[in-house]
């Protein structure tokens, strides 16, 4: 797109801006405003974050409390709290189930990537909007769809889907195997197919805006590693979650139409079922195929967030841009050759597991470049301990130490002894799991100004961050040791094991740490919501920030900029630079304006620049004359 046709784009969208005025429907409901959609992905999200919690505080008080009579919860519960007070086994396997799908896809999917990819592309590369704002609508209102539909499953008298979170056949396959693979599971799959074509109609967009819409002079090289994490996470879903929509059809297949893509030679109370030739191997395959591509789409969007807030708030540049940059590739690439590590235990041949294995290592190290970039980038800066600063520092802690038990389940010899024990549910809560909600939780503290016009209380934020981050080690360290000693995974009771008794009160303290946790996040949401409306008014840019979003108003409307898209000529990271005035100089500063902290480099750019000015002068002039 030439200068011209740029200004003339501009000039239109403002006379449209102006003409155009939004009624309650149009700018709170069905908006098309990226940065609207962005803040119902993420109320939406935080709601689903409260149910799915709710939930793992559910079946911890069965894990902890085994003998505790719940008959208090009956009015909540109803018939899955039996006579003697004790919770329904098959309801316990559907509170992992819900748990897990909703807090993996609702929250730390769509919650995380779309409310922040929504957000920030468009502000961050100079756009006035995604590059299709109905699509953008669209993709939103599926994944509400998606939503209640799987939250009505809730309250059927059969329950929910109860196969766990990945629903393998031939449990999930078979209606009659237990009431979870009823109702439960037909609406569990109509609600993924939802959300699967929701991610996907988000990733084409994100995809497109960047690629497309960058403003003047923001070429590849000067995007904000936030934005390449988006944009790779949005590759990742793109080719990875039509695997998942096509395991979820033949699923459905094979339970409604008599196929058998899963199942054979299947006894039921005796009696032979007539399906053969299929194997439920295939079904692991193809879930397996998104699920590793999956704790990347979750993490990546977190991590961009981590080195954002770490370099503002260290008032460093980020280190090894570049280096950043090649993992997130790496990573992305890689992602996609990994699967089967999560199938060691399915009876695979050792040699492909040792092919899994091998490559499993490897994606360690691209992992440990952005662990090491963001522990260079902190060491002797001026570091400013904002909340946002806190819970990415907590996720870079999260990422190192789930990060390690990861190297020792990568190892197939040693999977296969711990894959089904509590030593797996800790290292991917620990690395996943809670590390991608810290860097959502710092997002939400670090943009929220920019969201609202309104600072959040940063006392408030201070007890929230420490209950969190020792409150989730004291839930997921001591399950590393209580896995190791063979603790299993999935079970509603152990009291049974005589070798399981000695982990009583470990699984009690467990129980308690995980209540007081969930606790805490009320704080943050008091916080949240009476910031909205009580907190503090921002300013324009708070946090002293170089990027394009804090150029604009301190709530922008609707085009994010009131008039011309401002020109990017630097990258993002330009702080404490020696011989500036400040510390820190915003990318539309022009590298003319600023000789005095230019680089060798940079010198030779300023005369480029100046050309490029000095046309852009030339074609306003024009442009004013033909008006």
């Amino acid at each position: 797109m030439s200068t011209a046709s740029v200004a003339n784009h501009d000039a239109a969208h403002d006379h449209h801006d102006h003409e155009h005025h939004d009624n309650f429907v149009t700018k709170y409901i069905f908006s098309q405003d990226h940065k609207m959609i962005a803040k119902q992905y993420l109320v939406t999200g935080m709601f689903w974050a409260l149910i799915g919690g709710l939930l793992s505080i559910l079946f911890r008080l069965q894990l902890g409390f085994p003998d505790m009579d719940m008959s208090f919860l009956r009015p909540i519960l109803g018939g899955w709290i039996d006579e003697a007070g004790k919770l329904d086994p098959t309801f316990y396997l559907a509170l992992v189930t819900m748990h897990g799908t909703i807090m993996v896809f609702f929250v730390l999917t769509a919650g995380l990537s779309g409310t922040f990819s929504n957000f920030l592309i468009p502000l961050q590369i100079g756009a006035r909007d995604m590059a299709s704002g109905f699509m953008n609508m669209i993709s939103y209102w599926l994944f509400f769809i998606s939503g209640v539909i799987m939250f009505i499953s809730l309250f059927l008298k059969t329950g929910p889907a109860a196969g766990g979170w990945v629903v393998y056949p031939p449990l999930s396959a078979l209606e009659q195997a237990i009431p979870g693979s009823g109702l439960g599971m037909t609406l569990w799959l109509v609600a993924m197919t939802f959300f699967i074509a929701s991610s996907l109609m988000g990733g084409i967009n994100y995809i497109t805006t960047v690629i497309n819409l960058r403003t003047k002079g923001m070429s590849f090289s000067k995007l904000p590693l936030t934005i390449w994490a988006f944009f790779l996470t949005a590759v990742i879903g793109l080719l990875s979650f039509p695997v998942l929509f096509a395991a979820a059809l033949l699923l459905v297949f094979d339970r409604s139409f008599g196929t058998s893509f899963y199942l054979s030679d299947i006894y039921i109370g005796g009696e032979a079922l007539p399906n053969t030739g299929g194997s439920p191997v295939l079904y692991q395959h193809l879930f397996w195929f998104l699920g590793h591509p999956e704790v990347y789409i979750v993490l990546l969007p977190a991590l961009g967030i981590t080195s954002e807030v770490i370099a503002t708030n260290s008032r460093k540049p980020i280190f090894g841009y570049k280096a950043m940059i090649i993992s997130l590739l790496g990573i992305t690439v890689l992602s996609f050759v990994v699967w089967a590590h999560h199938m060691f235990v399915s009876g695979m041949n050792p040699f492909l597991g040792s092919i899994f294995m091998f490559l499993t290592l490897i994606i360690a190290v691209p992992s440990a470049v952005k662990v090491f970039n963001y522990l260079t980038t902190l060491w002797r800066g001026n570091l400013i301990f904002t909340p946002a600063m806190l819970f990415s520092i907590g996720l870079v802690s999260f990422f190192i130490s789930g990060g390690l038990t990861g190297i020792f389940l990568g190892n197939s010899a040693i999977d296969i002894q711990l894959h089904d024990t509590y030593f797996v549910v800790a290292h991917f809560h620990l690395v996943m799991g809670s590390a991608s909600f810290f860097g959502m939780i710092a997002g939400v503290y670090h943009w929220f100004p920019k969201m609202f016009g309104r600072m959040m209380d940063a006392k408030l934020g201070y007890v929230h961050f420490w209950i969190t981050f020792v409150g989730v080690y004291m839930v997921f360290f001591p399950m590393h040791y209580i896995g190791i000693a063979g603790f299993p995974r999935r079970y509603y009771s152990w009291t049974n094991f005589e070798f399981a008794n000695m982990y009583t009160d470990l699984n009690m303290f467990v129980s308690v740490a995980a209540i007081i946790t969930f606790g805490a996040q009320f704080i943050f949401l008091f916080n949240f919501f009476y910031s909205m409306y009580r907190g503090r008014k921002a300013s324009e840019n708070p946090w002293r920030s170089n990027t394009l979003e804090w150029t604009t108003p301190i709530e922008p409307g609707h085009g994010n900029w009131p008039g011309e898209i401002p020109a990017v000529y630097r990258w993002p990271y330009d702080y404490s630079k020696p011989g500036a005035e400040e510390d820190f100089i915003p990318q539309t500063v022009p590298l003319s304006a600023t000789p005095e902290s230019n680089l060798p480099h940079e010198q030779e750019l300023v005369k480029v620049e100046l050309e490029i000015m000095k046309e852009e002068e030339e074609v306003l002039v024009s442009n004013e004359t033909s008006h």
